[in-house]
């Protein structure tokens, strides 16, 4: 979609985004003290509705100090014109040409994105940008590519090629023609410096939601000790439908789906989670993966890297991972759960099966 296009169908959304997560009557406490009327923002930004709600009593200024750093990094990563000169555009434009020298926080996210595509050997590949470009899913010029563009724009996509100088600070995309695409990591690192924004102004309970990647702050509050309810969303649905729900406190979720964004080509749907190894789509079992994590940068890398494995697989690297955990939705909406969930997940859509 287009920016007004997309505008329109967020603001949609906002109408049931916070179904997402419930916090019942807003109370004091004596550890809190809480508003009674919540300071809270929506914004459009990076292409996507950003929401952040502080439950403390006088913290308005945090509320402006978060959607700063919202912008402040947004400026930094976003492409597709959304933010021309963003210092990611600069590196793609430079690819087979010379190094880019970026600031602290790309450098920091670039070199996560870089992890994130050692460690999943490659299914989550930080210059899958020729891939996501061609198709452009989520943008009124989405098409399905023909197969030569395709396998011309997969000889580009290789993140062990990418070149860090930790001295200069510089970025190097070594062929002409290949492009780094942030989208399926930058929101859940943005999420968490929000966070970390706000613990800095002593903001203790709050919900940031970034188009998706919710992080849940502190104690619910209706009370000490008390949890945030958290809905799961549903895959096969906008935001704000969900499949049942977990009780949460400081702890992030991120969901992708196949029904988030996609385009229909011949009574087929190819949707946005892309395969950098054949230059399509991921075609398992899953419709989605929601992730909870104790970092929102790691629920996002993740979301990808478990959507990419399928349901056998997924399940199997995610119980080896500590405090990560993970609610898989097949295409037949059944329902499957990691070990730490067993006992805390709620169905609550009788459309799915809990397995």
């Amino acid at each position: 979609m287009k920016k007004n296009s997309m505008v329109k169908a967020m603001l949609a959304i906002l109408i049931v985004s916070f179904l997402i997560v419930g916090c019942g009557k807003t109370s004091n406490t004596k550890e809190r003290e809480l508003t009674d009327k919540p300071f809270e923002r929506t914004e459009f930004l990076m292409g996507t509705v950003v929401k952040v709600t502080i439950y403390n009593k006088d913290k308005k200024a945090a509320l402006d100090a978060a959607f700063n750093r919202i912008e402040e990094l947004a400026g930094l990563i976003t492409v597709d014109g959304v933010n021309e000169g963003s210092e990611v555009e600069k590196i793609n434009e430079q690819a087979g040409v010379e190094p880019v020298q970026v600031s602290d926080d790309l450098y920091y996210l670039l070199k996560a994105a870089y992890d994130y595509s050692k460690s999943t050997a490659g299914s989550f590949d930080m210059t899958i940008g020729p891939i996501t470009e061609l198709w452009h899913i989520g943008f009124d010029d989405a098409k399905k590519p023909e197969q030569s563009e395709i396998d011309a724009a997969l000889t580009l996509i290789d993140y062990s090629k990418v070149e860090f100088d930790d001295e200069a600070q510089t970025v190097y995309l070594p062929e002409k023609g290949m492009r780094v695409d942030l989208g399926a990591i930058a929101k859940g690192y943005i999420t968490d410096e929000v966070v970390d924004v706000l613990k800095e102004y002593k903001v203790d309970t709050a919900i940031v939601d970034l188009g998706g990647n919710i992080y849940v702050l502190g104690d619910s509050a209706r009370g000490e000790d008390v949890g945030w309810n958290v809905g799961i969303q549903d895959p096969f649905e906008t935001r704000g439908k969900i499949i049942g729900s977990l009780v949460l406190s400081n702890k992030s979720i991120v969901t992708s789906g196949i029904y988030e964004r996609f385009i229909e080509v011949d009574g087929v749907n190819y949707h946005h989670l892309m395969n950098p190894e054949n230059g399509y789509p991921f075609d398992n079992e899953l419709a989605g993966v929601s992730v909870i994590t104790k970092k929102s940068i790691d629920g996002d890398g993740l979301s990808t890297s478990l959507f990419s494995k399928g349901l056998k697989e997924g399940m199997k690297y995610v119980n080896t991972l500590e405090d990560v955990d993970a609610i898989f939705v097949t295409k037949d909406k059944n329902v499957y759960v990691s070990d730490g969930l067993k006992e805390s997940f709620k169905l609550t859509n009788d459309d799915f099966t809990l397995k």
